[in-house]
């Protein structure tokens, strides 16, 4: 009798779980990259074990995020489902070509006659003091493609799937961004431990949208949007604006960050009118303001809103710059009493 694997309990075992049964499903699948052999395993040890079991489809590469992401479009292009790992998403720049002007319109190139079932997963994010070329969220920068998605997981949306389903299901490239920090969160659940004062309602099955209310509340004041990483600086603030405040927020928790799908995020603004918009990305041009800008357009009455977000500055490797730099729970508490027409405590 074969024993059934334990449970994932942490976004980085979600991840690795997700991998090794993706592998061990499909001979198709392959994984390349820097440093992803064991014993190493990633930097990050999201590939841990898979060389060892999958000694054959398992790549490990020079230093050229180019060369890992040309190559990879080159064996979906043949029918392989490739994941290519690049180390830290500061370095997605050095690969943009390959991904922007290659894999994400061979599809419209050819008529519908080839695909590209690519995903590009890479970590992000600052708060590990790793300094201004390894701490960045840069994923703007390929919000919006044409023939490219974007997703973001959480601790909340079950990392694993949301990678099976990038890798087994869609024939268009994925790029997976995941932030450091949470590779280490432990798996959420609605009503459950530090989820235990919310209710969710999901949205969506590939790549869901979770619409969070506190359980038993009254009508919601404002609505927060977010994604990725966000949610946890999110979560705490809406705890505080309701113990300290008794102000009543709705969150917007965001997986596909492009292409926009923003039917849930209209539905909270229909009750609620006020919109804070949270990302770790730099303020000027990021997600949020392109969220703000849709919503603006499409409500039927006025929308208020605010952006919170990281002030447009290289991230220092000192913990006091860094935190001035990037957004924090405090900040997400002043904007939603903002919109509410009350003070900071």
């Amino acid at each position: 009798m074969t024993a059934t694997a334990p449970a994932p309990t942490t976004v980085l075992a979600s991840l690795n779980g997700a991998l090794h049964s993706l592998m061990e499903r499909s001979g198709d699948v392959y994984v390349i990259g820097e440093d992803v052999l064991d014993p190493y395993g990633g930097a990050f040890k999201v590939t841990k074990g898979l060389s060892t079991r999958f000694p054959a489809r398992v790549l490990t590469t020079p230093i050229s995020e180019a060369a890992i992401v040309g190559t990879a479009t080159g064996m979906a292009l043949r029918g392989l489902r490739p994941i290519a790992e690049i180390m830290f998403g500061d370095f997605l720049m050095l690969a943009a070509d390959q991904l922007v002007n290659h894999a994400a319109k061979f599809r419209w190139m050819y008529n519908e006659q080839a695909s590209v079932p690519l995903v590009v997963r890479t970590p992000v994010g600052g708060r590990r003091g790793y300094g201004p070329t390894h701490s960045q969220t840069l994923e703007k920068m390929f919000l919006g493609v044409p023939g490219l998605r974007v997703v973001a997981p959480n601790a909340l949306a079950n990392p694993g799937a949301l990678l099976t389903a990038a890798v087994a299901d869609d024939d268009d490239p994925v790029l997976f961004i995941e932030h450091k920090l949470l590779y280490a969160q432990p798996l959420l659940e609605p009503g459950r431990g530090s989820l235990s004062e919310f209710q969710s309602t999901v949205h969506g099955e590939r790549y869901p949208t979770h619409t969070l209310r506190m359980a038993g509340a009254r009508a919601a004041d404002v609505t927060i949007a977010c994604y990725g990483y966000a949610f946890e600086i999110v979560r705490e603030a809406a705890l505080s604006l309701l113990l300290e405040d008794e102000l009543f927020v709705e969150i917007v928790l965001f997986t596909q960050l492009s292409p926009f799908e923003l039917d849930p995020l209209s539905a909270s603004l229909a009750r609620t009118g006020k919109l804070v918009v949270v990302e770790e990305g730099g303020l000027t041009l990021g997600w949020g303001a392109e969220v703000v800008a849709r919503m603006t357009e499409s409500s039927a009455a006025p929308v208020r809103a605010r952006r919170v977000a990281a002030r447009d500055l290289p991230i220092a490797n000192a913990r006091t710059l860094e935190d001035a730099t990037l957004p924090q729970v405090a900040d997400v508490r002043a904007a939603a009493l903002s919109l509410a027409g009350r003070e900071v405590g």
